[in-house]
């Protein structure tokens, strides 16, 4: 009698064919209890599991699914993978995403890479005198060199007409003028390239609803401030065509103020460029790795032993941003040209008295001016005060590397923020070497490109540093932990799709 029932079980298997059985069914009891984790023997035992519904639904399966024509598991499972492959969660068509795509962040990361190139060539247009070699602004027609011989003495004709040739470079001709105008012809063309590559994105971007609405305020601030430094960069340019910063006569060179301000206003460009980018980068790194990494990272940054050295490393990037200005300061009053030795100034740790605070740079006759006037445009006692600057940053990073080191903040730091902290003893080690060579050696073109592009260095470990410890909002915490299982699930269904196809396959 057992062998007529299994024969009769057999011939009833046998019967079972797709046209028999319906696929969405078998799916779906499939996909009722995803596992967690598919190992190479519990696919082959989902794959039997999958072969033996399919044959003890075919003999409860009513014949009118016969007329029903299921997808195959293998189309269903590419539209799953084109479906999830946009994002952790589908977002309704037209609306902002809840998580930039990852192109928006190595864009941003080659924008930030880009302002770094042009403020270190930037430096060296000013190490070389080159800054002032065009005369005129013209944001469109500018963008091409001059094309003939008379457009070159047109050229050269307006700088001669200008303080510095006057008093530094009248023995200066044609063939000299074009090395000095190039130079600063490829820096203004670099920053049109900086601002197209990064304003056309920015409306693709926007326009096709691939970063976030706060994204999308950043990129439109980021592309304001980029147009504004362009301005910047000919107020400052123009601050140095005409000879009345200080005694008539003197030396010609662009005012220090604005100096500073083009500066910082492309360090802070460059901030911004590289948290954006790094954030966005980070929050698809956080939602690929799953809900459990995301928590883990949370729980983290939570810690409370994190809270004196996140505090610490923002204190420290202020100070570096500090630091840097009072360097556009210095080479803004050729101030590195003076006591060329260290860590003595002339016969002591400091100039005269008398010296630092000069009545020749007071504008008011009462002298209410006399000290804030000196620390911002006396050479001596500006030199000092960025020693003292350089020697707190420094001070700063060795202490925050002792503090980091402690048993308890060790314990709780994870290991990114650990080789982020090792990186800024490494860098800033090096920026006091070049910045104590250039002074010694009287600012050699090499030395102090090098230590301008040290600053900005210094400067970068400091915000991933920073950015490494913060702790992101409350929304973007929701996204982690549920886009994260969101695509966890997907993950799982992907796969499970995958074996009910191989188990399709094998009957």
């Amino acid at each position: 009698m057992s062998f007529f029932q299994l024969g009769l079980r057999r011939t009833a298997a046998q019967l079972a064919r797709p046209s028999l059985v319906c696929g969405q069914c078998l799916r779906h009891s499939t996909i009722a209890s995803p596992p967690r984790s598919l190992s190479s023997s519990k696919i082959v035992k989902l794959e039997a599991a999958a072969t033996r519904r399919s044959y003890a639904t075919a003999t409860t399966t009513p014949t009118v699914a016969s007329t029903i024509q299921p997808k195959s598991p293998i189309t269903e499972l590419r539209e799953n993978l084109a479906a999830n492959a946009s994002g952790p969660q589908s977002e309704p068509k037209g609306s902002f995403p809840r998580a930039n795509d990852k192109a928006v962040g190595y864009w941003l990361i080659g924008s930030a890479v880009s302002v770094f190139g042009i403020v270190v060539f930037g430096g060296l247009t000013r190490l070389t005198e080159s800054g002032l070699s065009i005369t005129e602004w013209k944001p469109v027609t500018g963008s091409l060199p001059p094309m003939s011989a008379e457009d070159w003495q047109s050229e050269f004709d307006k700088y001669r007409a200008s303080p510095e040739f006057k008093m530094l470079n009248s023995h200066m001709d044609l063939q000299e003028f074009k090395k000095i105008y190039f130079m600063e012809w490829t820096h203004r063309l670099w920053g049109r390239f900086i601002g197209l590559s990064f304003v056309l994105p920015t409306v693709y971007f926007i326009a096709r609803r691939r970063v976030t609405p706060r994204m999308a305020a950043s990129l439109v601030g980021i592309s304001a401030l980029i147009g504004f430094q362009g301005f910047i960069g000919w107020w400052m340019v123009k601050s140095g065509l005409k000879d009345d910063l200080f005694a008539p006569g003197s030396h010609p060179r662009v005012s220090q103020y604005r100096l500073a301000a083009h500066l910082a206003t492309a360090f802070v460009c460059y901030s911004w460029m590289l948290l954006a980018g790094l954030s966005a980068l980070r929050t698809r790194r956080v939602l690929a790795s799953g809900p459990d990494a995301a928590s883990k990272l949370l729980t983290a940054l939570k810690s409370p032993a994190l809270v004196t050295l996140r505090r610490s490393v923002a204190a420290l990037t202020v100070l570096v941003f500090t630091t840097i200005l009072s360097g556009a300061l210095v080479a803004g009053l050729d101030a590195g040209l003076i006591y060329n030795e260290f860590p003595k100034m002339g016969t002591g740790y400091k100039p005269p008295t008398a010296e630092l605070l000069d009545r020749f740079y007071c504008r008011n006759e009462d002298g209410s001016d006399l000290v804030w006037r000196n620390m911002l445009e006396n050479p001596s006692l500006v030199q000092l005060d960025h020693r003292i600057l350089a020697m707190s940053t420094f001070t700063a990073v060795m202490l925050l590397f002792a503090y980091a080191r402690t048993g308890r903040v060790r314990a709780a730091m994870p290991k990114d923020v650990s080789k982020g902290v090792n990186g800024l003893v490494h860098l800033v080690s090096l920026q006091l070497a070049l910045g104590i060579s250039t002074l010694i050696y009287m600012v050699p073109i090499s030395l102090a490109a090098a230590h301008q592009a040290g600053a900005l260095a210094l400067l970068t470990m400091a915000l991933v540093v920073g950015h490494r410890l913060r702790l992101p909002s409350n929304r973007v915490q929701q996204l982690w932990v549920q886009g994260g299982r969101a695509l966890a699930q997907n993950q799982r269904q992907r796969q499970v799709v995958g074996v009910a196809a191989r188990a399709k396959l094998l009957k």
